[in-house]
């Protein structure tokens, strides 16, 4: 009570005193219509353009800790998008295999690619799509982040330190491209696919990405044929040979797919390399034409 009554007495001198003195100038009588209103609280939304020394799976304000590029660090973001449509409209964040997760997963594809230079799935890098976490999102956070890292190997997907910026990995010179490899044979099946320089002798070369049909996982691992035959297609064009049946007669085909859990979230880019198991290669099939892989 003794709080109410001084700010009661409070307005009684000041009424007093404006009867006894007229209104100053700049006084209109209203004490509430010039405060500002209150400032709306912003969301947090993490940068582009900045590295992480760790993963973040979820992403956590507490595990937030951007550095320079040009320090040593495990993660780059590229890209950070916000989620709009039916995928931003749940209550909860979006689980894996989600309409939000797959547009994330999509928005993240076409950024880091135009960053990068070149398919994200070319070369050694890996992508992981981070989302803000559970409390975030109920406070109204929709952003996703696109987090790029430099891999050990197509086979081993190891994320060391390193220094500098991912942009522009896969274009030029392109030292994390994938080029010409030795595969590793254990009886039928691929144990590693081996790197070796293209003028060295070698048996299979990546030849690009074939994007999958939006498929179950289940029914892409039933097709195997389809596959076989769409990395042929991309083997014709990167050899410029004809698409036809003789391809059978020119090289065979290996095939990296995606793993079930990135399938579920929208990846459908198979890695299609060429296999030549008779004879050595010591040049790229690039352009190489019916010379470079005659029917036999």
């Amino acid at each position: 009570m003794r709080r109410w009554l001084t700010a009661i007495a409070g307005g009684a001198a000041v009424a007093l005193a404006l009867a006894g003195c007229g209104t100053p100038t700049g006084v209109d009588r209203n004490l509430t219509d010039d405060w500002p209103a209150p400032v709306a609280a912003k969301q947090f939304v993490p940068a582009a353009g900045v590295c992480h020394h760790s993963f973040q799976q979820v992403g956590f304000l507490s595990g937030y800790n951007p550095m320079e590029c040009s320090e040593a660090h495990r993660v780059e973001t590229i890209h950070v998008g916000t989620l709009t449509g039916p995928g931003a409209e749940r209550g909860t964040t979006p689980p894996a295999g989600s309409e939000g997760m797959r547009a994330a997963q999509a928005g993240c594809e076409k950024e880091v690619t135009k960053a990068v230079g070149g398919d994200w799935r070319s070369g050694r890098l890996g992508l992981t799509v981070v989302l803000p976490s559970s409390p975030a999102w109920a406070g109204g956070a929709r952003w996703y982040r696109c987090d790029v890292t430099e891999i050990a190997s197509i086979d081993d997907t190891a994320v060391d330190l390193r220094t500098g910026s991912l942009r522009g990995a896969l274009a030029g010179a392109a030292p994390l491209a994938y080029r010409c490899f030795n595969p590793k044979l254990v009886k039928d099946d691929i144990e590693a696919m081996v790197p070796v320089s293209c003028t060295a002798k070698h048996h299979a070369e990546f030849v690009g990405i074939w994007r999958a049909p939006d498929i179950s996982y289940a029914e892409f691992n039933r097709t195997t044929k389809r596959t076989h035959r769409a990395c042929q297609s991309v083997t014709a064009k990167y050899a410029k040979v004809p698409d036809d049946s003789k391809l059978d007669f020119r090289a065979g085909t290996i095939y990296y797919q995606p793993y079930e859990q990135e399938w579920k979230n929208g990846n459908r880019g198979v890695q299609c390399f060429l296999w030549i198991s008779d004879r050595n290669l010591t040049r790229s099939m690039r352009n190489a034409g019916d010379k470079g892989l005659p029917i036999t």
